[in-house]
């Protein structure tokens, strides 16, 4: 099982450049990330670079999370922004050898027809994953949960799974984020089971409180048993808030479930 450590969650009493090297000391391979801002990008290069460490995803320029922007290319209002963004996104992934994207798809806008958002979407991931493609890079699409975020347009895998479909991309795949989908659905093992063959990537947390396994609800043994059984070969990205002051204290899980 590779486990690759989600930087804009994990180590954040460190700048942000600093947690690569943080992440490899802790035993890390891999990290992923949430769009860092053009500022950070020459920093990021260094700090893999200087860390040896595999990049297995990062995400397309989201909005303002902290607004409440869970994505722009469901907006016609910032479509642009995104489609900007997508070919600096592009090169850095390059420059990193990473070779997945996330690309979230934003929340419900009253204002606009249901239909002409999703049909904005699938014709903006379609056109970012032509634009991935010629480097072998895969964008990732995500069903994240509604009580957090707000009436994001795919909350479950049935509307993230109608959504891949319409897109018709084979370099287009599910992110399957497991704290997020025992939130909205439950049933993780018959889905995980169901879905392995079009999950690209996998992340981790525990609810309620969105912290480290082992906190909260989920057996989590079963969970990476049930992976590993199935012949999942891709990185599980721990992106959760840690419930201890440092990030290191969090990690005793790994060893206690036999992956360390």
């Amino acid at each position: 099982m590779r486990f690759s450590a989600n930087l804009s969650f994990l180590f954040k009493d460190a700048p942000f450049a600093e947690r690569f090297r943080r992440a490899r000391d802790a035993g890390f391979g891999g990290v992923e990330f949430m769009w860092p801002g053009i500022d950070e990008l020459p920093a990021v290069e260094r700090a893999v670079a200087d860390t040896g460490l595999e990049v297995a995803l990062f995400n397309f320029d989201a909005g303002d999370i902290a607004a409440g922007d869970r994505g722009l290319l469901s907006d016609p209002a910032r479509q642009a922004r995104f489609r900007e963004n997508v070919p600096v996104a592009l090169e850095l992934a390059a420059k990193l050898g990473c070779p997945r994207l996330n690309a979230l798809v934003g929340v419900r806008r009253p204002e606009l027809e249901l239909d002409a958002q999703l049909e904005l979407a699938v014709a903006n991931v379609a056109w970012a994953a032509d634009q991935a493609r010629a480097q072998g890079a895969a964008i990732m699409i995500e069903a994240v949960n509604s009580y957090e975020n707000g009436p994001y347009l795919l909350d479950t895998t049935v509307k993230a799974i109608g959504f891949l479909d319409a897109v018709g991309a084979d370099n287009v795949a599910l992110q399957y984020d497991v704290y997020h989908m025992q939130r909205m659905e439950g049933n993780l093992g018959e889905t995980i089971s169901r879905l392995l063959p079009r999950i690209g990537h996998v992340q981790v947390a525990d609810p309620p409180s969105r912290s480290e396994p082992g906190t909260g609800e989920i057996n989590y043994r079963f969970v990476l048993d049930l992976l590993e059984r199935s012949g999942y070969g891709g990185w599980v990205g721990l992106e959760y808030n840690p419930s201890t002051a440092r990030t290191e204290e969090s990690l005793g899980w790994i060893r206690e479930l036999g992956y360390a």
